[in-house]
């Protein structure tokens, strides 16, 4: 496997991580505890060292699937998960965001037990949260940088200049937001800034939650357990419209005789050095697949193809994540 540094930050990691959510949460019913264990000691032995976890997945099953499922590789591997909801602990519910600086620090040592680990590599704030001053947020996270309970500051969805602010308090390591050929928001402003800052960037849902990999098709419906059941861009007329971008990467797929999703995993790493993107998978056959797109090397013909694809269908349907505005 392929490394890559984020950013200025010491932080090098394989070229492609795993997003493990899915395992968990918003995909369906949770899968198999003792599957997702092999899958995520599969991973490590296939190079994968970057492991992307969060406390409101499940909430909380995730953070402790991947706790066990590292353990015992823990020194070769860089966990990353996040804080920022306002989760009753007793229902699970969801009541908003929430950075208090007390309430940062609650929940780093509730993630260190469950992950299995005295310090967390990358600590994101998971949402930006309009109550808190970022100046707070980003001290606090200092703070316990200090005290060796984590090792870098990440954002997530966050404007340029909340990132700046951030930035100027503690040095951002990664800003991680969607990104991909039909979710292309970060390149106005977000990126330029990463890239000036010295920022990694680290796309969640790089294959579209599975669009972009055209084994989505027309007419799909999906359980109410599955985020896209409410997700605009797979509403029905939605996902007719953009299935042209689909028919584009599959096209460039097949005369490369490599997948869709190796295209568009392969058009993200083309597009910057410190970009590590990170995929979702519950197959072992899946994450194969997409560990191999780091050695899919696009030509600048087929990059400008997809590129020019990607600027000239207009894509129907919005994110989906609640919050469609960086802040």
């Amino acid at each position: 496997m392929k490394m890559r540094q984020l950013g200025h930050s010491d932080l090098t990691v394989s070229a492609l991580g795993l997003g493990c959510m899915g395992m968990s949460a918003n995909y369906g019913a949770p899968r198999d505890k003792g599957d997702m264990i092999r899958l995520l000691r599969d991973a490590v032995d296939r190079g994968v060292t970057f492991f992307d976890t969060a406390e409101v997945y499940g909430p909380f099953v995730n953070e402790e699937l991947v706790g066990e499922g590292l353990a015992p590789v823990r020194d070769k591997v860089v966990i990353a998960t996040k804080f920022g909801f306002d989760i009753d602990p007793a229902s699970h519910e969801r009541h908003g965001f929430t950075s208090k600086p007390a309430h940062i620090r609650k929940v780093v040592e509730a993630s260190l037990k469950r992950l299995r680990t005295d310090v967390i590599d990358l600590l994101y704030q998971h949402r930006v949260d309009p109550a808190t001053p970022m100046e707070d947020v980003a001290g606090t996270v200092r703070d316990l940088i200090a005290e060796g309970k984590v090792k870098h500051f990440g954002l997530s969805e966050a404007g340029a200049d909340t990132i700046r602010r951030a930035h100027a308090v503690q040095p951002v390591a990664a800003l991680q937001s969607e990104y991909s050929l039909w979710a292309r928001d970060p390149e106005a402003e977000v990126l330029p800034t990463c890239r000036e800052l010295g920022i990694g960037f680290v796309p969640w849902s790089p294959l579209g939650q599975g669009f972009l990999t055209g084994t989505v098709k027309s007419g799909q419906r999906f359980d109410k357990s599955d985020v896209r059941s409410w997700f605009p861009r797979f509403a029905p007329e939605a996902m007719d419209a953009n299935q042209a971008l689909v028919d584009v990467v599959a096209e460039v797929a097949d005369a490369k005789g490599v997948t869709p999703a190796q295209i568009a995993l392969a058009w993200l790493l083309a597009q910057d050095p410190a970009i590590v993107p990170i995929p979702g998978t519950t197959k072992l056959h899946r994450l194969e697949e997409n560990i191999a797109s780091a050695d899919v090397e696009l030509t600048g013909a087929e990059l400008d193809r997809l590129t020019h694809a990607a600027d000239s269908i207009p894509i129907q349907g919005g994110r989906g994540t609640g919050q469609e505005q960086y802040l």
